[in-house]
């Protein structure tokens, strides 16, 4: 039987946190929160702030009663910048296992499986990123001095490192969309007439409710030492599938979209951007460039490695991706949608 642990958990109205609470039922959770409510007992603090935001007194509490700390907060947004994400990423974390080293508490950090891929940005390629709102490099860089916090801690410590989550593989849902889930709505949508990276390129994606449950059999397991890469491994799509599957499931579901030209990055620097891109409002170019700076973590990438083994076969990864895409035609063109159910 599942030792019963008294655990302190960030980030648990997360995309990743809110699917993993209730999957901690057979434990004692106490989730620390700051903007948004998570489910089950919460506390409000903040990562940012000594203490993690909490009063002397709540905090020796907490010292005194957990015996496991999961730490899932995290800046995503890579739009954020490099302070913001900073802060709470690395500074944060820092905190936390401040917190674990005087409770005497077990570690399970979620990192992110791109923190391989940093050398893969625009800015690791030695690129430029034109008028792109976001960056991946900050947060990247921010996952990795993370992770070299917490390997260097001394604690007992594992890092989980996901790869792309995207909804529930039966339902497709999720509790907020991700950077891939604003491009695939783009392409539904028609927005994207290019798409500049090999269409034989892996997007690793990995369900939310996967990862939750192998973050829930780490606690349950007493989060064994290690890292832990949950991702499809050998089984994820390409990019071409993915746009396939896009394509005809929103032809069926009545929203027709026309599949994107896929382009190089090389002709995308030496044609379209200057004679196609240039001439274009400030608002789409910017989208474009933002795409440009997500798209180079999966160009000529290699392949992630995968703790996941059997858990993920490709059919069940081919029937999360339906199911996603499923629930953006949804939320795209409801009424359609419905009709065709």
């Amino acid at each position: 039987m599942t030792e019963q642990h008294r655990v302190l958990m960030t980030g648990g109205s997360g995309v990743v946190g809110s699917a993993l609470l209730p999957r901690l039922h057979r434990h004692r959770v106490v989730a620390l929160t700051h903007d948004v409510p998570a489910g089950g007992r919460q506390i409000r603090g903040d990562l940012t702030r000594r203490r993690l935001g909490l009063d002397v007194t709540t905090y020796r509490r907490l010292v005194d009663q957990v015996d496991v700390v999961v730490h899932a907060a995290a800046v995503t947004d890579f739009a954020a910048g490099a302070q913001a994400t900073a802060d709470l990423n690395v500074e944060g974390t820092r905190r936390v296992l401040d917190f674990a080293a005087r409770a005497g508490a077990r570690v399970l950090y979620v990192s992110t499986a791109f923190v391989a891929r940093a050398e893969l940005t625009a800015e690791g390629r030695g690129q430029g990123t034109w008028e792109a709102a976001i960056s991946p490099a900050a947060y990247l860089s921010s996952k990795r001095r993370a992770e070299a916090l917490v390997t260097g801690s001394g604690l007992p410590a594992a890092i989980a490192r996901p790869s792309v989550v995207i909804g529930d593989s039966f339902t497709g849902g999720i509790a907020r969309f991700q950077g891939l889930h604003g491009v695939l709505k783009a392409l539904l949508r028609n927005q994207v007439p290019l798409l500049p990276l090999p269409p034989e390129s892996r997007v690793d994606v990995v369900p939310v409710d996967v990862v939750a449950d192998a973050l829930a059999r780490l606690v349950d397991a007493d989060v064994p030492e290690g890292a832990y890469w949950l991702t499809a491994g050998g089984a994820a799509p390409t990019a071409r599938e993915i746009v396939d599957r896009c394509r005809d499931l929103g032809a069926a579901l009545g929203i027709a979209p026309d599949p994107p030209r896929f382009v190089t990055r090389d002709m995308v620097e030496r044609l379209i951007r200057p004679v196609f891109i240039d001439p274009l409002p400030e608002q789409a170019r910017r989208k474009f460039d933002d795409l440009m700076a997500m798209t180079a973590l999966f160009d000529g990438a290699p392949q992630f490695p995968t703790s996941l083994g059997g858990v993920l076969p490709r059919d069940v990864l081919d029937r999360a991706v339906e199911a996603t895409v499923r629930f953006l035609c949804a939320a795209i063109a409801p009424a359609r949608t419905e009709q065709a159910a």
